[in-house]
């Protein structure tokens, strides 16, 4: 009989431990980004308020980033990824104690963040964009969130209803993700979660089979995050006939209900724009778990 893999329950975070024995986290999303696809502009000049105000719901972890990785989205320099972070990163390290995370994959930007005070480099690339970011989480003791992505933002394509009939998602995704985590433990970097990606170089149909088939991620042993939120393959089921496809200000109702499900399907860390529905989301599921 084959062995279960032994699951990392814990996240230690430059001081900060995450425990997941307990109940899944919630990672709040502040993008500082003027073209993020959901809250693109939004939030730019309160950009602190609204990181307090998602403390205040309840947010384990905010995720701070300052390029939007959006499909087609343009990239930014590393010195503007700079100057639209850091400061940010180092006024909210006053007001709050919780791990702050910068979402970003260039090495410059997160050396920068990690000595304003942020704890966890969340990498779209899963370290295959930029090949200095590994030493610097190292140096930093930082932990990681390595992501599966098949391109940069600025070639991908937003989800379509067309293909993925041909491979097996979940295994390529695995396979890449295992390469990634291969390549942080080279490095010493033994705080890691895994992100399978939702919404980065998958069709509609292979985004929900990944949702149907997160828990088969565990499988590496580490902490799964979901970052579902508001994401455009969401709209396509929902979209009634003939009708536009929903905006993300539209997708609310659909992002809890995919949320509830991967929940239900091991995630470990839920990735939001909406942090008071995700933190009820995850009683919900506690309180059954418990019944």
């Amino acid at each position: 009989m084959q062995q279960e893999p032994r699951i990392q329950r814990l996240l230690s975070c430059r001081g900060h431990v995450l425990d997941f024995r307990k109940k899944p986290c919630v990672m709040g999303i502040l993008n500082t980004t003027p073209d993020s696809f959901y809250d693109g502009g939004r939030h730019r000049d309160k950009a602190l308020h609204h990181a307090l105000s998602m403390i205040s719901y309840g947010a384990d972890i905010i995720d701070i980033g300052g390029e939007s990785t959006r499909p087609g989205a343009e990239a930014v320099s590393a010195e503007e990824e700079i100057r639209r972070t850091a400061p940010l990163i180092r006024e909210l390290k006053k007001h709050t104690s919780i791990p702050i995370s910068i979402d970003t994959w260039k090495a410059e930007v997160a050396e920068e963040a990690l000595q304003c005070g942020a704890s966890i480099v969340n990498d779209i690339s899963g370290f295959t964009f930029d090949e200095a970011l590994p030493d610097v989480c190292k140096k930093y003791q930082a932990a990681v969130i390595l992501m599966h992505t098949t391109d940069r933002p600025d070639q991908m394509q937003w989800s379509t209803e067309t293909g993925g009939a041909e491979r097996d998602i979940v295994a390529l995704v695995k396979t890449a993700l295992e390469a990634s985590v291969a390549n942080a433990k080279a490095h010493g970097i033994d705080q890691v979660v895994i992100d399978p990606g939702f919404g980065f170089g998958k069709s509609v149909r292979e985004n929900f089979i990944l949702l149907k088939r997160l828990h088969e991620f565990h499988s590496l042993g580490l902490p799964v995050l979901a970052g579902l939120s508001r994401k455009s393959f969401l709209g396509h089921a929902v979209q009634t006939h003939n009708a536009p496809l929903p905006s993300a200000d539209d997708r609310l109702a659909a992002t809890v209900s995919a949320n509830t499900i991967a929940l239900f399907n091991g995630a470990d860390i839920l990735r939001v724009h909406d942090v008071s529905e995700a933190v009820a989301t995850a009683a919900i599921i506690k309180a059954v778990g418990n019944a």
